[in-house]
């Protein structure tokens, strides 16, 4: 299938075009690299060393014999994105071009203003493009689990019947987002709903986990290949995070109580999630929302986690609430429904002692890397 991944410079971008690409896709990728442009802006470095787009996909030829396409620009630019897909004639569309930090949305004003803009004019341009020259491709949208909020019910994938008045009906699940970011992506969401009923496209939403993990088959090949890191207040996740702060003596950096509850899942999970979708496309008309984890923690589990695998390594690892940046609910219910992707033939990594040793081991392989300045949270929800 001819597949073009928006946003494959980036860290679950990069690591599905190699993944598809390696499975016998032809894949294409489209990106601004503007990711790139943000470690510049906050002077801050992934743990592992990028190489520039170019000279990967060259390793990643020279490797495999296969080739990835590569088209730079910005999806915003409505006439650079008819091009591209004009030229490639894409089957399937894998959407992960879009600001995907909380904290670098809620910096101020104009942050929340770029990313709203970035993120919602993004994919409605490419709802026009899709609309005009290519119905009937396949969008699979990364979406987030952050979307539902925290609700003292369980979470449906996407939709939930209810009964009012004697009446009952199927409705898009209630949102609560927790920041502009999210709020972002629940406005992506309802296009694409929208351009689904009215245009008959077909799409399917991928309401994403937070992700652990840097090693795939793929990105495991070659040091050319590796695929990016975040250990920062603004970018890093928590998993990752505590890891890299293990390998470094810092104190795991919980925030608030950490009865924090989200969904989890393996980077190697999140691409064969992407393949799947890609593979079983949503019918004609059809807005398909899955959401895609594997695992619920709380962030104070993982933090205690790392220290009982970091103990094992002969780490000292310390835990240290700090006050909370973020304007969240710090003990609540959690129950996220996630079976349609295990129906569709998921087999899941499940976090491990084992997987927690890999990803220590490799924060320690580049721990030298790691800049102190960048450890703790700068932005608040309240500043």
């Amino acid at each position: 299938m001819r597949v073009l991944v928006i946003g494959g410079d980036g860290y679950c971008g990069w690591a599905t075009a190699l993944y598809l690409s390696n499975r016998g896709h032809d894949v294409a990728i489209l990106d601004s690299l503007i990711r790139r442009h943000w470690d510049a802006e906050l002077c801050v470095e992934t743990l592992t060393p990028i190489a520039p787009i170019q000279h990967r996909l060259q390793r990643w030829q020279d490797l495999t014999g296969k080739r990835i396409g590569l088209y730079i620009g910005d999806i915003c630019n409505y006439h650079f994105l008819e091009r591209a897909m004009l030229e490639f004639q894409p089957e399937a569309i894998v959407h992960f071009g879009e600001q995907r930090s909380a904290p670098y949305s809620m910096i101020d004003r104009e942050h929340a203003v770029f990313t709203q803009v970035n993120n919602v004019v993004g994919t409605l341009n490419l709802l026009y493009a899709i609309h005009t020259h290519n119905p009937d491709c396949h969008l699979v949208k990364l979406g987030t689990m952050g979307e539902y909020g925290t609700p003292n019910i369980d979470i449906e994938e996407g939709y939930i019947t209810i009964e009012h008045n004697g009446r009952k009906d199927t409705l898009p699940y209630p949102k609560q987002p927790g920041s502009f970011y999210h709020l972002s992506k629940v406005h992506d969401s309802h296009n694409i709903h929208f351009a689904c009923r009215i245009w008959g496209l077909r799409a399917t939403d991928l309401n994403q986990g937070v992700v652990y993990g840097v090693l795939t088959e793929e990105t495991g090949m070659d040091e050319l290949l590796i695929n990016r890191l975040d250990y920062d207040g603004i970018f890093g996740t928590a998993l990752n995070r505590f890891c890299i702060q293990a390998a470094i003596g810092h104190p795991l950096t919980v925030y608030g109580k950490g009865g924090q509850t989200r969904g989890f899942l393996d980077i190697r999970d999140t691409v064969r999630c992407i393949e799947l979708a890609v593979n079983n496309p949503a019918a004609p008309g059809e807005f398909r929302v899955l959401n895609q984890f594997t695992e619920q923690f709380s962030v104070g589990d993982l933090a205690h986690k790392v220290q009982e695998a970091g103990k094992a390594l002969g780490l000292k690892v310390e835990i240290q609430h700090l006050e909370n940046p973020r304007v969240e609910k710090e003990e609540h219910y959690f129950n996220a429904k996630n079976t349609k992707l295990l129906d569709l033939g998921l087999q899941p990594h499940y976090l491990s002692d084992s997987l927690l040793d890999s990803l220590l081991n490799f924060a320690i392989k580049y721990k030298h890397r790691v800049d102190v300045n960048h450890i703790l949270p700068k932005v608040k929800w309240r500043a």
